[in-house]
């Protein structure tokens, strides 16, 4: 990303941090020469044609990742919006959209701090499981008897440890069941209750397109996440995008998209509900760094979040 002019060196961490481009083109020119001549299967290459394929073969494996909790359970990626967080999600975000058609991105306040925030505000929470290999079908009554007893032996743990933490509150419990076909290598979770076994059924042939009503069914695991609302008021309902009061000047700078194209650099504290910011651009801060392909737009919500989508949707 450096090299390829997207992670702006003279505005690394909101421009508090500088990183070295000339040694960093320099070093890895002298280990792309070496492998190109070292294995006659490497084709002579420019150095961005190297850092774009660097990139193209990162993105493949996060767009891998992206199929296993989407497509592969059923979602169309289109019904969603991909959230980028973290100091580089929002570096590859808007290409992975356009490689499983997710048609906006959302990059939170503060995207490098949203893991530390989250912890702030989220719920105390502990998940429990009791695996056993139970055959649902046959003998209903006694299989029953036997899950109820499970349960509940779940429901005395979660309340014993969070008594003993000091936890106020009502507790919420959720409760539910890893089944399979007996002899499959594999569960789906299903909530736990009298309908899991048709909900199984059905949950079966939504992912996989077929369901086997007359095979017996296991229950592996059964499972209870317990958790309390967050509590916690010194948590902003609106997270202020003015946190460091590095001010870095906006303008336009050379990076490769394909080939070297004039993109625009904006600091995201200059940003305000009016700005639409056309692709290719480079928004920075402290935390992060948005790119934004040719193509692609940026404006901000109410809540000082980027919204990002491709510019006939927006």
């Amino acid at each position: 990303n450096v090299i390829l002019g997207r992670l702006r060196p003279e505005q690394f961490l909101g421009g508090s941090f500088a990183l070295d481009l000339e040694r960093t083109r320099r070093l890895t020119s002298s280990w792309l020469e070496q492998q190109c001549n070292a294995f006659a299967s490497i084709p002579k290459m420019t150095l961005e044609h190297f850092a774009e394929g660097v990139l193209r073969v990162v993105n493949a494996n996060m767009e891998k990742a992206m199929r296993v909790v989407s497509i592969n359970r059923g979602h169309d990626p289109r019904d969603f919006t991909l959230v980028a967080f973290g100091g580089a999600g929002a570096l590859h975000a808007c290409e992975l959209a356009d490689g499983l058609e997710i048609p906006r991105v959302m990059v939170p306040p503060m995207p490098g701090a949203l893991s530390a925030l989250g912890i702030l505000a989220s719920d105390v929470v502990k998940d429990y499981s009791r695996t056993l290999l139970l055959n649902l079908n046959s003998n209903t009554a006694a299989s029953s008897r036997r899950l109820r007893s499970e349960m509940l032996q779940l429901t005395k743990s979660a309340k014993r440890d969070f008594k003993h933490e000091k936890w106020s509150g009502k507790l919420n419990l959720v409760s539910s069941a890893d089944l399979r076909y007996k002899g499959q290598g594999f569960e789906l979770n299903i909530p736990y209750g009298k309908q899991m076994l048709a909900q199984f059924h059905a949950e079966h042939k939504h992912r996989y397109g077929y369901a086997h009503n007359d095979h017996a069914v296991e229950v592996v695991t059964l499972r209870l996440r317990a958790w309390l609302p967050n509590q916690n008021t010194a948590v902003p309902s609106r997270i202020m995008l003015n946190h460091g009061k590095l001010s870095v000047q906006s303008g336009n700078v050379q990076a490769f998209f394909g080939r070297w194209r004039k993109a625009n650099v904006m600091e995201r504290l200059s940003m305000d509900r009016k700005t639409k910011l056309h692709g290719p651009a480079i928004i920075t801060e402290y935390s992060a760094t948005t790119v934004i392909p040719h193509s692609w737009t940026a404006r901000c919500d109410k809540s000082g979040a980027l919204i990002l989508g491709k510019s006939a949707d927006q």
